[in-house]
């Protein structure tokens, strides 16, 4: 099968991607595509990205068991430097939408120092289950106003790409990127798992072991729940 699961998921690595002609980009892990299996806002958005990086390495073994392909796991991390890279040669421009100013502060201090070249800009938006009318126009107003060659959006999965969904013919960007927990993890505020963890296809396990309770659901039902579906799809045909 052509797809994975109902997805188009990316097999090129990120330096054969031509990412003048791309506009949304998103990731998807096993976790994800059981959130979206019951909503579909979230499933239309993932569905409808120009390009659905494999954040997992689940993602990556579905894809060898269903359609025969040895893919590369694409973190959000990975697009996320892979891109700041570009724009730096370029001397291009940013905007990070979510996070607290606290958080955005670090991020831009940090910038500043690993990538000198680039403009950066951002904006924190209200903690809110769902955003007004007011506050989608707010965030999209301060975006356009600097016309970012990348806007990264940082404000947890589903909420980031459903508000990406809804609102990209509003927003003025070259490239659109939802990388949620990236946001921390750049900040400094959360450690991301070691090179030795993510080499070994388990970079979970260590965000799992220091955060179980909140990690629970997508590690303890989620995987299996997955696994169980690609072998359903693989022996069943269902």
């Amino acid at each position: 099968m052509p797809e994975l699961l109902g997805y188009k998921i990316n097999k090129q690595p990120l330096e054969s991607i031509d990412f003048s002609t791309i506009k949304i980009i998103n990731t998807i892990n096993p976790h994800s595509y059981c959130t979206a299996k019951k909503d579909t806002v979230f499933m239309e958005a993932l569905k409808n990205s120009d390009i659905l990086l494999p954040d997992g390495i689940g993602i990556v073994w579905a894809e060898r068991v269903l359609n025969g392909n040895s893919i590369k796991k694409i973190a959000g991390f990975d697009i996320f430097m892979f891109l700041m890279r570009n724009l730096n040669e370029k001397s291009g421009s940013c905007f990070f939408l979510g996070a607290s100013e606290e958080t955005l502060k670090k991020i831009e201090e940090k910038v500043k120092v690993d990538f000198p070249n680039i403009k950066v800009h951002s904006y924190s938006p209200p903690y809110k289950p769902e955003f007004s009318k007011a506050d989608s126009e707010l965030m999209c107003d301060n975006v356009n106003a600097v016309k970012p060659n990348v806007l990264f959006v940082g404000m947890t999965a589903p909420k980031q790409e459903k508000w990406v969904h809804l609102n990209k013919k509003q927003l003025f960007a070259d490239n659109i990127c939802s990388i949620g927990a990236v946001f921390d993890f750049y900040a400094g505020n959360v450690k991301r798992s070691s090179p030795f963890w993510i080499a070994l296809g388990l970079e979970w396990l260590p965000r799992f072991l220091n955060e179980p309770r909140r990690l629970a659901k997508r590690n303890l039902v989620s995987t299996p729940l997955f696994i169980l579906e690609v072998i359903k799809h693989k022996f069943l045909k269902l």
